[in-house]
């Protein structure tokens, strides 16, 4: 088969007027960035009314592997598909970040013949809006240091920084740097160090604004360090809001573009699944629901990890409400939750596969139980899956109060995903009230020990002296009542990266907590977390480059 470039460059794609009309927005709505691309005027989104009947659809998945489960090649094939049904529809994505497009990851527009279009421009630069991000964090990094260097009128104390820098590139020689050498012209030497710029806070701020009045707010709230005394300094207090969000003007309105199959697709912020909530915006979200009957959106990682932050943190903030889950995962994956080796995953192995099984039904448990969603679970076809596995795994999941179904979107595209449309249009129509695992009055504390305890499935909650009193400082500063974003390895539900399937009554460490005022909640780390990743030995950036015509090559 062709890799994911050849196809989606040998697509014939529709003018982006022809994909706004499909989607209802007038031309004067639209602001085009050439043929296939184009942001949307954040002044007619919000004098839409609401859509009567629109189903959110959460896309969500298994704990990732190295084996990949391809939710997001799921989310665009079951989009396809809904639309093949009559479904009117439309797919709300994250942005790729430049950091994995060239290091370990490679890009993130789906695969096979189930992509976003186009998807060189998508994954590398699109419409600029990573970039105001980043002049925008920056800009307020400069404000701060110019304020100290100036006379320090607010008395910021420069041990209490917290604002870092940002880029979007992954570079591990930025995560511990010492800025204002060279003399005093130079400002006050001081530790500081570089975020990627999908874990800045401005990323979510963007992502979790309902508008711009909204946005400017939040801004404003960010805080950036701490006097002698422990008083908070915001970007309100240096002044740095109004200018941050003239930056942000244009990022923050949603950005249109399309499937392989012409479908409509709004595709706007990225902030980082570990470190942030790791949700595409709530604007871009909320005209999705104003636009279309079936709306899918994606929540970041596995659904302990992405889930959970999307419906307590996105949805208590916007007052979305998903209608169904869908819970992607590949047999491959399964097989290496059940403790198989990376290089023998295509290999049939049905004792692997058994085994893995716990990983899949601990997270439908959690969905259904913790937060009372209907869930639908994806089997995402590979070439490699045997007729045995695919036998073995219905007859496992036949006892399950969930509809299973085996999707081939990759290699057939939105055909290869009919089935799992009606399943999902059956789930949503079926919808249960949402249940948010924790109230807003619960203390800090607390709120972690629910997190950990109900969908981690951890006996206990540790922290040192340090942290507790951090969280007391927090809750006592008028903070207790914002949600939890826990910050933690992605591949296993325990801290521990090495622990697969479905481990239970482990200690859920919490080293770390940092305050994202700007952004509402309260970050805890759990285990170590890379804001600054590095590259690997062989960087994606190796293979990739442009011919002499101006044609993209090597980008996967």
């Amino acid at each position: 088969m062709k890799a994911d470039i050849e196809i989606a460059q040998a697509a014939r794609l529709e003018p982006v007027d022809r994909i706004a009309e499909r989607a209802g927005i007038p031309p004067a709505a639209l602001e085009p960035y050439g043929r296939h691309k184009a942001k949307i005027a954040l002044d007619w989104i919000n004098a839409l009314p609401p859509r009567e009947g629109a189903r959110l659809i959460l896309m969500t998945a298994i704990s990732p592997t190295p084996a990949g489960e391809g939710k997001t090649t799921t989310s665009i094939g079951l989009g396809d598909a809904l639309a093949r049904i009559g479904k009117r529809t439309m797919i709300c994505l994250r942005e790729p970040s430049m950091g994995p497009v060239f290091g370990m990851k490679g890009g993130a527009t789906g695969g096979g013949y189930a992509q976003v279009v186009p998807m060189e421009d998508i994954n590398l630069h699109f419409t600029g809006d990573f970039a105001a991000i980043a002049l925008a964090h920056n800009l307020l990094s400069a404000l701060l240091d110019n304020h100290i260097h100036h006379g320090n009128a607010l008395g910021i104390d420069v041990r209490r920084i917290t604002w870092p820098r940002v880029v979007d590139v992954n570079d591990r020689a930025l995560r511990e740097v010492t800025i204002g050498m060279g003399g005093p012209a130079n400002g006050y030497p001081r530790q500081d160090r570089f975020d990627i710029v999908v874990a800045s806070e401005v990323m979510a701020i963007l992502c979790l604004a309902s508008n711009f009045a909204d946005l400017k707010q939040r801004l404003g709230d960010i805080v950036v360090g701490y006097t002698a005394s422990q008083q908070p300094v915001t970007a309100r207090d240096l002044q740095g809001d109004g200018a941050m969000a003239a930056l942000l003007r244009d990022a923050v309105k949603p950005n249109l573009v399309q499937t392989l199959e012409g479908t409509p697709a709004l595709i706007h912020g990225g902030p980082f699944a570990n470190i942030a909530h790791g949700c595409s915006s709530v604007i871009a979200t909320s005209a999705g629901m104003k636009l279309a009957d079936y709306v899918i959106t994606e929540a970041g990682f596995g659904a302990d990890l992405g889930a959970e932050k999307f419906l307590d943190i996105k949805c208590r903030e916007s007052g979305l409400r998903p209608h169904c889950a869908v819970i992607v995962a590949t047999i491959r994956a399964l097989k290496y939750h059940g403790g198989a080796s990376l290089d023998s995953l295509s290999r049939e192995d049905l004792v692997s596969l058994k085994a893995g099984l716990p990983n899949l039904l601990r997270h439908v448990s959690n969905l259904s139980e913790a937060f009372g969603l209907r869930c639908v679970v994806a089997v995402n076809h590979r070439t490699h899956d045997t007729d045995a596995e695919v036998a073995l795994l219905g007859e496992q999941l036949a006892a399950l109060d969930t509809p299973v179904v085996v999707a081939q979107h990759w290699a057939k595209g939105g055909e290869g995903a009919v089935d799992l449309a009606h399943a999902v249009v059956a789930a949503a129509d079926a919808a249960r009230p949402l249940q948010l695992l924790y109230e807003d009055e619960l203390p800090l504390w607390e709120k972690i020990n629910v997190i950990a305890r109900r969908i981690y499935r951890a006996a206990q909650v540790v922290a040192d002296k340090k942290v507790r009193n951090r969280i007391e400082q927090l809750q006592a500063a008028g903070y207790g009542h914002l949600p939890v974003c826990v910050a933690k390895t992605q591949s296993s539900f325990s801290g521990d990266p090495s622990v697969r399937g479905a481990p239970e009554g482990h200690i859920l460490t919490v080293r770390e907590v940092r305050l994202a005022a700007g952004a509402r909640f309260v970050v805890m780390v759990c285990g170590e977390i890379m804001t600054m990743p590095g590259l690997p030995a062989v960087p994606a950036a190796h293979a990739i480059s442009v011919t002499d015509d101006g044609r993209i090559t090597g980008l996967s």
